[in-house]
């Protein structure tokens, strides 16, 4: 049994991406030459995740909380980020369907969709995770579409600070948690 494959998927599809770039050509075709030309025709997504361990589970389901009256249940067209270029657009909550057995899961995390002034949307999703060895872990994930080429090369924890920003600064999680970093981001 190999525990973790995923990243074994992804070199074996990488392997073969570059043999088949790499077929007849008398220069070598790097994966970054690959994924710069992708990003080119169809802009860029960045990801990042913050996780916040170990936090108070009572601190973490008030965020949740809040999260779900003033943005999935209230008005987000009323929520202010602060910041000039990015905007509130939406909030839900999403739950999961088995496939399998039609099984439903409800409560699996909350999603905040945001624009930004050039129309380019972005969004995060908070889930609690109780698998920590002590109270709940939040993790944010932070998603942004950029199609602005000359901003494809940055790190994700740069090109997604200010989404980062507004989304801590909604939620309130130094407020409610007293956390003023995340404890890892990835």
């Amino acid at each position: 049994h190999i525990r973790e494959k995923d990243g074994l998927w992804a070199v074996l599809a990488w392997m073969s991406i570059l043999m088949k770039a790499n077929e007849n050509v008398d220069e070598w075709v790097t994966v970054k030459d690959i994924v710069s030309k992708h990003w080119a025709k169809y802009g860029r997504h960045f990801y990042c995740r913050y996780d916040y361990e170990a936090v108070d589970s009572d601190a973490a389901n008030k965020m949740m909380d809040l999260i779900r009256a003033n943005f999935v249940d209230g008005d987000c067209s009323e929520a202010s980020t602060d910041c000039s270029d990015i905007k509130l657009v939406g909030a839900e909550e999403f739950g999961y369907t088995d496939p399998v057995d039609g099984s439903q899961t409800s409560k699996q995390g909350l999603t905040l969709s945001f624009e930004y002034a050039n129309g380019d949307t972005a969004r995060a999703v908070f889930r609690l995770s109780g698998t920590g060895s002590a109270g709940a872990t939040i993790r944010m994930y932070l998603e942004k579409y950029e199609k602005d080429e000359t901003k494809h090369d940055q790190a994700a924890p740069s090109a997604l600070k200010g989404l980062a920003d507004a989304a801590i600064k909604l939620v309130k999680i130094e407020e409610l948690t007293g956390r003023d970093s995340p404890t890892v981001i990835t």
